[in-house]
């Protein structure tokens, strides 16, 4: 391998004194000069002076030394424009050759009712679909002519369809991206196919236990339309058309509701084109967002049973004695080697305000960071979250842990904030005991100390400006700060409100969200028995007042 290297410096050498005598050389001595043969490749390689080579400061003809990069370069400004009908048009300009284009609209799973239930969930699979000007084969094709990728998605309170590619080809982009929008077809067999994926798509949801008991979560604690599911339901999906997905489209897709939002393209270009595709929809009156109540729940799901029970905390039968718990904790130790599975848990609150608090939804997203967590295997190094609260204190003190984590979803005006666990049966209860101490360790005055918080702002800061640096994450950032706030809020009013946080905001923000009642959503495996914890007393001591109820399914 050396022997390799040494022979391409000693090549490498050669060409390069070859080159600069011939190109270099101003006086016939120069240019008859030869390297000296006592010179050796350690020589060269330490720079030793040598006349075939001209010297580092030594101009180059024909060549223009571009002017240095200046210290401080002024970021691009989001600017907006509002049409006439209502829909706004929003672009940052970027020197990268590529540009990112979103059509963003305020319609989620939140606007379904039980006749639409599971819309939203289809339209996210038929997007990019026939249009009134397009085949499926057209679109398919007219994307890969200019290397460009397409994607949508929905949440709760959005929908979300970009298209991104080179910015010359920003006129393709648009018109496409507006035609599959406005003018989708939902042909009979398009939609009956993309149904039968839903399907399908549904039922292999026990493979993700942590997808399925965020979806459980918002079911049984909220009330209103955050209770709906996002995941289509199987028996909802089957009563969808084509007609109920037209009916949706035009009662919500609106031109109040519409954002098209771009990074990487000029302002004057991208509204020269898109403004004669969207001046001519309706001004319609955008609608009241429907409402949604925090109650607190508890849903259980046994995979082996195949059996789910969805209810209140408080509604179950009585409790057993202390004694019989831990009786019966040993024995469920004692035959775990014949529960070769997993059980998964979620202990969840309110977070209340959502992103219209923007104090107390900077200060929830430090509290994730600062608690983190993650998969009991790691590869480790830095950025991977080594050194939060619930690496350090949980996974590196329980092997029997698979996955420990801190999460939250933040809404325009709630939100939640929980704990999700992977562990085998056996452990649970020791699970459970610990996902509430850690709850109430964050919500202890003087249990956050400064450097870690500090740790945790430093990771929100780097996580947050690295992703901005991406094309189609800085386009989504524009897209939903405008239909949330009706503008982009600069970066350093984000970074302002963080470098404010203390160790007293972080305590506070967890007293208040664990005050709020529990939900609680648990899916393993397992024969007879599920575990449900009611927490009938939260407080901030280290006396944790805990009720075990034990439910008996045959």
């Amino acid at each position: 391998m050396y022997r390799a290297a040494t022979s391409r410096l000693k090549s490498l050498k050669g060409r390069v004194g070859i080159l600069g005598a011939a190109k270099y050389a101003t006086s016939t001595t120069a240019a008859t000069t030869k390297p000296s043969s006592s010179a050796g490749l350690f020589s060269w390689l330490i720079d030793e002076k040598s006349t075939s080579l001209p010297p580092l400061d030594f101009p180059l003809a024909g060549v223009n030394i571009p002017p240095p990069v200046p210290d401080y370069v002024e970021p691009s400004q989001t600017k907006i424009t509002t049409l006439p009908n209502g829909v706004k048009i929003a672009s940052e300009t970027s020197p990268s050759p590529t540009a990112s284009i979103g059509l963003y609209v305020d319609c989620g799973s939140i606007y379904e009712t039980p006749k639409s239930s599971g819309a939203t969930h289809l339209l996210e699979r038929l997007a990019f679909k026939s249009t009134k000007n397009r085949s499926h084969l057209r679109i398919v094709r007219e994307v890969e002519a200019i290397g460009g990728h397409v994607t949508a998605s929905v949440s709760k309170e959005q929908m979300v369809y970009t298209y991104d590619a080179l910015k010359t080809y920003v006129p393709e982009m648009v018109e496409l991206l507006i035609d599959c929008v406005r003018n989708p077809l939902f042909l009979d067999w398009e939609v009956n196919e993309e149904i039968e994926k839903v399907k399908a798509e549904v039922k292999e949801l026990s493979n993700n236990p942590e997808g399925l008991l965020l979806e459980a979560i918002h079911s049984a604690g909220f009330s209103g339309a955050l209770a709906n599911p996002l995941l289509a339901r199987e028996s909802a999906v089957d009563r969808l058309s084509s007609t109920i997905l037209e009916e949706f489209v035009a009662e919500n897709y609106t031109a109040s509701r519409l954002v098209l939002a771009a990074s990487g393209v000029g302002h004057e270009e991208l509204l020269s084109i898109a403004e004669p595709l969207l001046s001519d929809l309706p001004c319609v009156p955008r609608p009241e967002e429907p409402k949604s109540v925090y109650v607190g729940g508890d849903y259980r799901c046994q995979a082996d049973l195949g059996v789910c029970f969805t209810d209140s905390l408080i509604n179950y039968a009585c409790c057993v004695p202390v004694l019989v718990l831990e009786l019966l904790f040993y024995l469920t130790n004692l035959v775990e080697f014949l529960w070769d599975q997993s059980t998964h848990f979620a202990l969840a609150f309110e977070l209340p305000g959502g992103w219209h608090n923007e104090k107390e939804a900077t200060i929830i997203t430090v509290l994730q960071m600062l608690m983190g967590g993650g998969n009991s295997f790691s590869t480790g190094g830095p950025g991977k979250g080594m050194h939060s609260r619930l690496y350090l204190r949980v996974l590196n003190a329980h092997s029997r842990l698979q996955a420990f984590s801190a999460f939250n979803s933040i809404y325009n005006h709630t939100g939640i904030f929980g704990i999700y666990a992977s562990t085998d049966p056996g452990y649970v209860l020791t699970a459970l005991d610990v996902a509430a101490r850690e709850l109430i360790s964050v919500a202890t005055a003087g249990q956050v100390d400064q450097v870690e918080l500090d740790r945790a702002k430093a990771f929100t800061k780097s996580v947050t400006l690295m992703n901005l640096e991406s094309k189609s994450i800085a386009s989504e950032d524009i897209g939903r700060q405008i239909l949330t706030y009706g503008e982009r809020k600069p970066l350093e009013y984000f970074l302002k409100t963080l470098d404010e946080i203390t160790p007293k905001d972080i305590t506070d923000m967890a007293q208040k969200i664990i005050s709020s009642p529990l939900t609680m959503a648990s899916f393993g495996d397992g024969p007879f028995l599920l575990i449900v914890l009611e927490v009938s007393a939260w407080k901030f001591d280290r006396n944790l007042l805990c009720q075990f109820r034990i439910c008996f399914v045959g």
